[in-house]
C-alpha cells in the first residue's frame, strides 16, 4: 500500500524558502514588478530589504525592472532576481533575459504561476509559463538556486496556490547576510594554446573582453583593437583600428587575428574575422564569433604568446593610427556640432574610477571612433547592452548598473529613440534607491545610424524618413518633466560646462543636434583617413 503523498507547501512556505535560498546564494539586489500572485514574494523581499539582508528595488513595469536587474548585475557580478507576477508580466521580461542569455549576464528570472491545474483553462491570467523564455535555463525547485552561476540566466517558476498571504509571518527568522564576495573570471579549463610569433597578427578585443587581450598584445608585440566596452581599450590600444581597417594596404597584410569576448560592433570587423586568407584564434566558442566558424578558425579556452613579434608590423599599426588620430582630430574641430564630438566630450569627461553606459546604434560606434584609449589601471567602466546590441532597455541598464558599482561618476549616452523606448526606466518610486547617473541624449530626431548604411543611399530618399529615420518631434524635457526627473538641453558646445556641473541624483542632459548630415560625414571620416595614409 502506498504512502500519502505529502502537501505541497504553502505559498508562505515557498516564499519563505525563497528568501533563505538568495540570501544563502549571496544575493545583495532584488528587483520586484508587484502584482497579485506573486505577493507572498514581494512581502518577504520586503521583509528581507527592512531587515537589511538585501536591497530591493520596485518597478511598476516588468520589462523595465528585468533590464535594472542585467545592469545591477552586469557592474555588480552577482545573481540578480527579478519577481513578477503570472501572465503577460513574464512576457515582458523576455526582452532583458534574452540580452542576458547571450551577453552571458545573471538574472535570475522568479516568475509567480497559478497552480498547473488551471492551465488550459479560462482562468484569469494563467497561460504555460514553463519554456516561456526559450534558450533560458530553469531551475526546477528553489533548492537549486544555490548552484546558479553568477554568469548566466535562469528562470525560476514558482506555482503559487490561495492562501497567498498568511498573518503574522516571521519572514526572516534566522537569516543573516553573508559577506559580499564579487566574481572572479573563470579559469580556463584547459592549457593555453601557445601561439608563435610569426605571422602577422592582431588581437581584437570585444565586448567584455577584460585585460586578457591587452595583456597578450602587449606581450607579443602585435597590435590591439579594442571595442570601448572590452576592457582592454587602455594602454596601447589602437583608437582608430576601425577606421584603418579600411585601409587595404594594411589590413590586406594581416595573416591572423586573436579574438576575445563578443565582437559585434563593426563590419570591418567581421569581415576580417570571415576572411578566408587569415588564420582566426578566438578564445571562446561559437556563441561569441560573430560570423560562422570556417575551416580556418580555432576556438580556444586560452592563449599564450611564443615570443615577441617583429617591432615593424606594430609600428606600421600605431604610426598609422597616430596619423588617422590626427586627420579624425582635425575633421571634429571642424564639426563641433556632431555626434562624434559629443562622444568625444562625454568619453573625456569620464574621470578614473568611473562608468559609462552606452546605448546601441549609433552612440557606441561615434565612441569607438574617437575614445582615446584610457590609462592602465585606472578602472574606467565601459559598458553596453551588447549581447542582442538592441535599443530597448538602454536608461534601465544604466540606472542599475550605476547602483551596482561605487563609481566616482556614472554617466550614460544614448541616442533620442534608445531614450524614449526605454523611457519608463525613469519611472523610479520616491522610496526606491537611485543613483547619481547622468543621462546624455543626443537628440537628432531620429534614427541616425540608418543614413550611413545602404538605405540611407539617395535612391531610398523618399522612403527613408518615414520607415528608417522615424523622427518623432517628442519633448523630452516634458517627458521628464512628467518623470520629475531634472533635464537639461544643450548645445553640443555647452556639453562639457554641463558635464562638469551635475545636478546630482538622476538627470538627463538633451544634446540636440541635425542629422542630415550624418552621410557626409562618415564619407569626409573614411576619406579623411585615405588622405591621411596616403603615402602607404
Amino acid at each position: 500500500m502506498s504512502s500519502p503523498s505529502s502537501p505541497s507547501p504553502s505559498s508562505t512556505d515557498t516564499a519563505r524558502e525563497l528568501l533563505r535560498a538568495l540570501v544563502e546564494r549571496g544575493v545583495t539586489d532584488a528587483v520586484l514588478a508587484p502584482g497579485s500572485r506573486s505577493a507572498p514574494l514581494a512581502l518577504a523581499l520586503a521583509a528581507a530589504d527592512s531587515a537589511g539582508l538585501l536591497r530591493l528595488h520596485v518597478r511598476v513595469d516588468e520589462r523595465e525592472a528585468a533590464f535594472l536587474a542585467l545592469g545591477l548585475s552586469r557592474t555588480s557580478h552577482r545573481l540578480v532576481p527579478v519577481v513578477t507576477t503570472s501572465g503577460t508580466a513574464v512576457a515582458n521580461l523576455h526582452p532583458a533575459m534574452l540580452e542576458a542569455l547571450h551577453a552571458g549576464v545573471g538574472v535570475l528570472a522568479v516568475t509567480a504561476d497559478r497552480p498547473a491545474r488551471l492551465r488550459g483553462t479560462g482562468a484569469n491570467q494563467t497561460t504555460v509559463q514553463p519554456g516561456i523564455l526559450p534558450g533560458v535555463p530553469e531551475v526546477q525547485a528553489v533548492r537549486d538556486v544555490a548552484a546558479l552561476a553568477a554568469d548566466a540566466p535562469a528562470h525560476l517558476n514558482l506555482e503559487l496556490d490561495e492562501p497567498l498571504v498568511e498573518p503574522a509571518t516571521d519572514w526572516t527568522a534566522g537569516l543573516v547576510a553573508l559577506p559580499v564576495k564579487r566574481r572572479t573570471r573563470r579559469a580556463p579549463d584547459g592549457p593555453a594554446l601557445v601561439l608563435a610569433a610569426g605571422p602577422r597578427t592582431v588581437v581584437l578585443a570585444g565586448d567584455d573582453s577584460g585585460a586578457r587581450a591587452r595583456v597578450l598584445a602587449r606581450e607579443a608585440g602585435w597590435p590591439l583593437l579594442a571595442e570601448p566596452t572590452s576592457g582592454s581599450r587602455t594602454g596601447g590600444a589602437l583608437s582608430t583600428y576601425r577606421l584603418l581597417l579600411g585601409h587595404e594596404a594594411l589590413a590586406a597584410r594581416v595573416e591572423r587575428v586573436v579574438s576575445f569576448g563578443h565582437p559585434t560592433l563593426s563590419r570591418p570587423v567581421t569581415r576580417l574575422l570571415a576572411r578566408a586568407d587569415v588564420d582566426v584564434v578566438h578564445v571562446g566558442t561559437q556563441a561569441t564569433f560573430p560570423v560562422p566558424a570556417g575551416p580556418r578558425v580555432t576556438f580556444v579556452d586560452d592563449v599564450a604568446a611564443g615570443g615577441v613579434a617583429d617591432v615593424g608590423w606594430l609600428q606600421e599599426w600605431t604610426d598609422a593610427d597616430a596619423r588617422v588620430q590626427r586627420a579624425v582630430d582635425a575633421l571634429l574641430a571642424d564639426h563641433p556640432d556632431s555626434g562624434l564630438a559629443v562622444a568625444r566630450t562625454v568619453a573625456e569627461a569620464l574621470p578614473p574610477d568611473g562608468l559609462l553606459v552606452v546605448g546601441a546604434s549609433q552612440p557606441i560606434r561615434d565612441l569607438d571612433v574617437v575614445a582615446r584609449p584610457w590609462t592602465v589601471g585606472e578602472r574606467r567602466y565601459v559598458v553596453a547592452n551588447r549581447g542582442l546590441a538592441g535599443i530597448d532597455g538602454t536608461v534601465s541598464t544604466a540606472v542599475g548598473a550605476a547602483l551596482a558599482r561605487d563609481s566616482s561618476r556614472s554617466l550614460a549616452l544614448m541616442g533620442d529613440l534608445t531614450f524614449l523606448h526605454g523611457s519608463n526606466g525613469l519611472l523610479v518610486g520616491p522610496d526606491e534607491p537611485r543613483p547619481d547617473l547622468t543621462v546624455v541624449v543626443v537628440n537628432d530626431d531620429g534614427g541616425a545610424i540608418f543614413s550611413t548604411l545602404e538605405q540611407g543611399g539617395p535612391e531610398h530618399a523618399d522612403a527613408f524618413e518615414r520607415v528608417f529615420a522615424t523622427p518623432t518631434g517628442a519633448d523630452l524635457g516634458a517627458l521628464c518633466a512628467g518623470y520629475r526627473v531634472p533635464h537639461r538641453r544643450v548645445e553640443p558646445v555647452g556639453l562639457a560646462a554641463a558635464l562638469a556641473s551635475p545636478t546630482g541624483g538622476l538627470e538627463v542632459v538633451e544634446v540636440v543636434l541635425r542629422r542630415d548630415g550624418r552621410r557626409a560625414l562618415d564619407a569626409a571620416l573614411r576619406a579623411t583617413t585615405a588622405t591621411a595614409l596616403a603615402d602607404d
